[in-house]
C-alpha cells in the first residue's frame, strides 16, 4: 500500500492523505516510548504530517513530538509539522487569537518542539459550545453573553479576523511558520479572512481543520468544497472514527481504557450513552457487515469514506497502538472500493447525506 501525497488545498504543500494526530494520546494516555514507535511506524510507511497543539496534554504532546523528531533526526524537509494556537494557559493574555498571543503562543511551541518554524500553524478557535481537552468553553465573545451563535459569529468576525490575519502574515514573514490555517471556522470567517488578506497584502489561510465521519458531514461536504474552489482552502479533517463511538469500541459500555473514561472527557462519555449516540452505534452495526463484505475492518472503511470526499487534502489519526496503526494505514487500499455506488449504498445506510452537488474522489 502507498500512502497518497495531496496538495493542501491548491497551496504548493504536499502532504500524506493520512497524517498522525496527538489529541488526547501524546504526553497523557499512551507512554513516550509508545509515541516514538507510532511516529516511526507512520514515518516509515509513508506519512510525512504529524498534528499537534498547546493545549495537548498542557504542552506536554508538543514536547515529546519534539523529543521524537530531535532523536529520529530525520532531515526537517522530509516531514510536515502542525500546532494550534487558542488554549495556552491560564492568564487571560495567555490564550485567544490576540496578536499578543499569536506570537507569544507560538513561539512557546517551538520551544517544546524544539524546531525553528512549523510547517502550518492553525488558528484554533474551539467551537463555543463544544468542550476541547475537557475544558468546558463559556458562551460569550469578548466578554458579551447572551448571543445566538450567528450573532457572537458576527461579532466575532468583526473583532479579531483583522488582527489574526496581520499575526500570522507576521510570524510566517518571520520565519516562525510556513503556512497559516483555521481550525473549527466556520464558512463565513475563513472567507473573511482570506478577504482582509486581499484586501491588505496579507497572507490567507490554505487550510481548515475540521471534525468529519459519518455523522458529522455537512461542513466538510457542502460548506469547504465551495471555499476550496472560490479561494483554494484545503480541509484537513480529524475524528475519522468518532473518537471510536464507529469501530463499536463502546458497544458493550464504556471500557476502562477508552478515551471516554479520561478525566476530563465526560462529555464524550454522556455523547456515548445518549439517545443520539445509541442511534448511531446502530447504524455503525450496519456498516460493520459492509466492512465485512468487503474485506475490510469498520475503521479502514470511515477513514476510506472520508478521503474520498472533495477538498479533503488529508485525514488525522487518533492511535494509541501500533496494530491500530497499521490497520488505520491500510484504509489505502479499500479507497478504490469507494466508487459512486458504494458511496451511494453508505449514504443510504446513513441516511443523513447533505444537500449538495459533492464530487468524490474515484
Amino acid at each position: 500500500q502507498t500512502i497518497v501525497g495531496l496538495n493542501l488545498g491548491k497551496s504548493g504543500l504536499r502532504v500524506s492523505c493520512l497524517g498522525l494526530g496527538t489529541w488526547v494520546t501524546f504526553g497523557s494516555q499512551i507512554s513516550d516510548e509508545m509515541a516514538e514507535n507510532l511516529v516511526t511506524i507512520a514515518y516509515d510507511n509513508g506519512v510525512n504530517l504529524f498534528d499537534t497543539a498547546e493545549i495537548y496534554a498542557s504542552g506536554r504532546a508538543e514536547v515529546t513530538l519534539g523529543n521524537i523528531m530531535k532523536k529520529k533526526g530525520w532531515r526537517r524537509s522530509s516531514f510536515v509539522v502542525t500546532t494550534k494556537i487558542y488554549w495556552g494557559g491560564q492568564a487571560e493574555t495567555e490564550r485567544g487569537l490576540s496578536r499578543k498571543h499569536i506570537v507569544e503562543g507560538l513561539r512557546a511551541s517551538l520551544s517544546r518542539l524544539q524546531m525553528e518554524y512549523v510547517d502550518i500553524v492553525f488558528a484554533n478557535r474551539s467551537d463555543l459550545n463544544t468542550p476541547m481537552e475537557g475544558l468546558s468553553v463559556p458562551g460569550r465573545v469578548e466578554g458579551r453573553s447572551g448571543y445566538s451563535s450567528g450573532l457572537r459569529s458576527l461579532v466575532w468576525c468583526d473583532l479579531c479576523v483583522s488582527e489574526v490575519v496581520r499575526a500570522m502574515t507576521f510570524v510566517i514573514d518571520q520565519g516562525m511558520a510556513m503556512y497559516w490555517g483555521t481550525s473549527r471556522w466556520s464558512a463565513m470567517e475563513i472567507m473573511e479572512a482570506y478577504s482582509v488578506a486581499r484586501q491588505f497584502n496579507l497572507i490567507p489561510p490554505v487550510c481548515e481543520q475540521a471534525e468529519y465521519h459519518y455523522f458529522q458531514r455537512d461542513k466538510v461536504e457542502v460548506q469547504l468544497p465551495e471555499l476550496y474552489h472560490k479561494i483554494g482552502v484545503g480541509a484537513m479533517t480529524w475524528s475519522p472514527l468518532a473518537c471510536g463511538l464507529i469501530t463499536g469500541k463502546y458497544s458493550d459500555g464504556v471500557p476502562d481504557t477508552s478515551r471516554a473514561a479520561l478525566k476530563g472527557y465526560q462529555w464524550l462519555k454522556e455523547k456515548v450513552q445518549s439517545e443520539e449516540g445509541r442511534r448511531q452505534m446502530e447504524k455503525a452495526r450496519e456498516l460493520h457487515l459492509l466492512a465485512d463484505r468487503l474485506g475490510c475492518t469498520p475503521a479502514q472503511l470511515a477513514i476510506a469514506w472520508c478521503l474520498r470526499s472533495e477538498g479533503v487534502s488529508a485525514v488525522l489519526l487518533g492511535v494509541s497502538s501500533a496494530e491500530q496503526l497499521l490497520e488505520n494505514l491500510g484504509s489505502i487500499r479499500v479507497l478504490s472500493l469507494m466508487t459512486p455506488q458504494m458511496v451511494f449504498e453508505i449514504d443510504s445506510l446513513l441516511g443523513n447525506r447533505p444537500h449538495s452537488k459533492k464530487e468524490t474522489r474515484t
